[in-house]
């Protein structure tokens, strides 16, 4: 009977190790639009989605009240117009963090202030200088009023704030603001335990460098690699490369110590025509893949660890925002809470278990266009393509299934059970499914790239039974 319980422990104490190399995937929330849905609204949609965290750009009343007792924790923004007030004037943050954060909490789970937004990348010299001080007064104030110890606060950078970034391990800050604003920063957080605020965006990367950065390293997909010629490690995207190459600026201070949290990371379902890889296609390949890298993998190379936390950039197209194309089209939904495309959120949306949108627009389950279903069999799933899915990516998926991934796709060759009807979303369902339940159906299993999703309803066409097991 001991042993039994030893190894009931063991199994428990593994489990719980890897739920903690899991990290946590957030949406940023911005509203730089005027045809968006109330917050009440957004609220619904959060949760519908399985998001349980939330950035927003500011500290607004209506969006902060909506988030009330919804159990999603918020990241909310001192904007960068009122650094130098919160810098200069102790009565100022103690007003604001009165206002803004004790006003609402704990209803709203508030867990940090963000200072600013991307003012150090930016070098706007008038304002640098008031980030470290107002971080200092907002801290002061959180203090007094006892919130110090669930609130923490940082101030994002961009990965523009990086003097050199290539290769990875010789990451280093810009060094006309190293003694400035990077150390004092830096010893913030160490003495208040926090952790680095950071924007990162291969978007931008691959975008300049289309040429000589490839595409399938910046979107997470298959590739062979590159390979750090600094500390030999293998980087299979563009992403990690770019946090370690933050991780690697740190430690060349002396700050290994530090923890960092992507605080917006995405890519535009369409762009201008100068703005190589914008596209629809592209961005459900980034973000879908990197739903499914942080909720299903550890840290980085560098960092294998800690676990990746981030927040997706953005939630809506916000039809307001300046600048190119792209920057009004970073959303996941439309206005309408449709998505521009499917891809999970959630740890629960990898299983295929994700609630539709709260609007319940164009949201039921694809239907295959090569067969009907029978009725829905309770306790077993199915790995279907989407008949929406491009197909070049069915394709990848379908080869990666019957190659590399074991599937067995020998009843969907010539001649064989399954081979009619000769479709690719046919046999790529096939293929996907085989997979799936070669995998015992463990979650993350039946995504491929964004193009498939878990039915509960089994196939079925002519002869061919899809298994639901080896």
């Amino acid at each position: 009977m001991a042993s039994l319980s030893f190894f009931s422990f063991l199994i428990l104490f593994l489990s719980a190790i890897a739920v903690s190399d899991a990290g946590s995937v957030g949406i940023n929330y911005g509203r730089v639009a005027d045809n968006l849905p109330p917050p009440d609204k957004v609220v619904q949609l959060l949760k519908s989605q399985g998001v349980a965290k939330v950035k927003i750009f500011d500290s607004d009343s209506a969006v902060l009240t909506a988030l009330a007792n919804s159990g999603i924790s918020v990241v909310v923004c001192l904007p960068n117009e009122q650094l130098a007030s919160a810098a200069n004037d102790q009565s100022f943050s103690d007003g604001w963090v009165q206002a803004n954060i004790a006003k609402y909490y704990p209803a709203t789970k508030i867990e940090a202030i963000a200072i600013g937004n991307e003012v150090i990348a930016e070098n706007i010299t008038d304002t640098t200088k008031f980030v470290v001080p107002a971080m200092k007064t907002i801290q002061a104030s959180l203090v007094k009023l006892k919130l110090d110890s669930n609130i923490k606060v940082s101030s994002p950078v961009a990965i523009s704030c990086l003097g050199n970034s290539y290769p990875a391990s010789a990451g280093s800050f810009k060094t006309d603001q190293v003694q400035s604003t990077i150390i004092p920063m830096l010893d913030f957080l160490r003495e208040t335990g926090s952790y680095l605020m950071v924007n990162v965006y291969p978007f931008f990367a691959y975008k300049d460098n289309s040429k000589t950065i490839s595409l399938d390293y910046s979107l997470f997909k298959d590739n062979p690699g590159v390979v750090d010629s600094g500390n030999g490690l293998r980087y299979k995207s563009l992403f990690e490369a770019q946090v370690d190459a933050v991780y690697a600026a740190m430690s060349a201070l002396t700050y290994d110590d530090l923890k960092l949290v992507v605080t917006e990371t995405g890519w535009p379902s369409a762009g201008d025509a100068a703005e190589v890889g914008a596209s629809q296609d592209n961005a459900a390949a980034y973000n879908g893949n990197l739903v499914r890298r942080v909720l299903t993998g550890n840290g980085t190379p560098l960092r294998p660890n800690d676990p990746l936390n981030v927040y997706i950039f953005a939630l809506f197209n916000e039809n307001q925002k300046p600048g190119p194309t792209s920057e009004r089209n970073y959303g996941l939904f439309y206005p309408n809470e449709q998505r521009v495309y499917n891809i999970p959120l959630s740890q629960k949306g990898l299983n295929g278990n994700q609630s539709p949108p709260a609007s319940n627009v164009n949201q039921t389950a694809p239907v295959n266009n090569w067969g009907g279903v029978s009725k829905a069999t309770s306790g077993q799933t199915w790995c279907m393509a989407s008949p929406n899915a491009e197909a070049e990516e069915l394709q990848e998926g379908l080869d990666y299934a019957c190659g590399e991934g074991g599937a067995d796709c020998g009843p969907i060759q010539p001649n064989g059970a399954c081979y009619n009807p000769n479709s690719l979303v046919a046999h790529a369902s096939y293929a996907y499914n085989s997979y799936y339940q070669k995998k015992a159906r463990v979650s993350g299993s039946c995504f491929f790239s964004g193009t498939a999703y878990v039915s509960t309803q089994p196939p079925s066409f002519g002869n061919c039974q899809f298994p639901t097991g080896y």
